[in-house]
């Protein structure tokens, strides 16, 4: 379950990710807001809006942005496409790959295989609780048994 704040304004639920860097005295804390801002322009959109009434997808990008607030050097992201409709998937995966690129280390745990190896540079493949394959993810994606498996074969169905 994602802890948001729903009674309260977006905005307030993003400053409230930036408390522990305010309070330790990081001057720098409240520019975090914009830069949460730039990535989901959304929330900006929707800062005084009740975090409650967000769609899923705009739920999601607040947690995520709350969690930027901290100034975090690991972000751990427990199915971020659960729920979600394919397009906000899309743009919850782009926005995923853009994190990545600015240097924060994301752990990502998805069931959706294909979307999550697009953006990851290293993949674990967990089955039954038990580590089956593991390795960097463009040589997962074209792992035979990976692609059967999680991914989804891309031959079509004879008949006979």
């Amino acid at each position: 379950k994602r802890e948001l704040f729903g009674t309260m304004p977006v905005e307030d639920n993003l400053l409230l990710g930036g408390f522990r860097q305010m309070r330790l005295g990081n001057a720098k804390w409240r520019s975090k807001l914009d830069d949460v801002y730039t990535i989901f322009p959304r929330l900006q959109e929707r800062r005084t809006q009740l975090a409650g009434t967000l769609s899923g997808g705009e739920r999601q990008m607040l947690a995520v942005g709350r969690a930027l607030m901290s100034s975090p050097d690991l972000l751990m992201l427990d199915e971020p496409s659960l729920g979600l409709a394919p397009l906000i998937v899309r743009e919850i995966f782009s926005i995923i790959e853009r994190l990545r690129q600015t240097g924060v280390t994301i752990v990502l745990v998805e069931q959706n295989a294909r979307a999550a190896l697009q953006v990851a540079d290293h993949g674990y493949v967990l089955e039954m609780g038990e580590l089956s394959a593991q390795g960097p993810a463009s040589e997962l994606a074209s792992d035979p048994r990976v692609i059967e498996t999680y991914l989804g074969s891309a031959r079509k169905a004879t008949t006979e």
